[in-house]
C-alpha cells in the first residue's frame, strides 16, 4: 500500500475549508477603511453552495452505497456457499418451465382428440375416399 503525502484528500472526500481570521488592513490616512466581512447576499450564496455540495455528495454516497448491496447481492448467489440459495432460484425457473410445457402439450393433445371426433367419429371432414 502506497505511503499518504502530507496534505493529500482521499476519494471522495473534500480539503478541509482553511478559515483565517482577516487580518486589519493597514491604516492610511486619506483612505477608506475597506470593508473585512460579507455581505449578506455573499453569506447567502456561500450556504446555497456548502447545501449543494453536501446534497452532491450525500448523493454520491448513496449511489456508492447501492452498488456495494448489488455487488454483495451478486457474490452471495454467485458463490458455492449459498447453494440452497441458488438451488431455490433454479428450481423455480424449472418448475416455471415445467408447467409451460405442460400446458402446452395439454393444448396440444387436446386439439388432436377434437380433430380425431370431427374427421373419424362425426365425420364432419371428410378426407379420401
Amino acid at each position: 500500500m502506497a505511503k499518504r503525502a502530507r496534505g493529500s484528500v482521499r476519494p471522495g472526500q473534500r480539503r478541509a475549508i482553511d478559515r483565517r481570521p482577516a487580518s486589519p488592513a493597514p491604516t492610511r490616512a486619506a483612505a477608506a477603511p475597506k470593508p473585512t466581512g460579507l455581505s449578506d447576499a455573499e453569506l447567502e450564496r456561500a450556504a446555497e453552495l456548502e447545501a449543494q455540495l453536501l446534497a452532491e455528495e450525500k448523493a454520491a454516497e448513496q449511489a456508492r452505497k447501492r452498488t456495494r448491496e448489488r455487488t454483495t447481492t451478486r457474490e452471495v448467489v454467485g458463490t458455492t456457499s449459498s447453494l440452497a440459495a441458488a438451488e431455490a432460484a433454479e428450481y423455480a425457473y424449472v418448475a416455471r418451465d415445467v408447467k409451460d410445457i405442460i400446458r402446452i402439450a395439454s393444448i396440444l393433445i387436446g386439439i388432436l382428440i377434437l380433430l380425431y371426433v370431427l374427421i373419424d367419429v362425426v365425420k364432419v371432414i371428410p378426407i379420401g375416399g
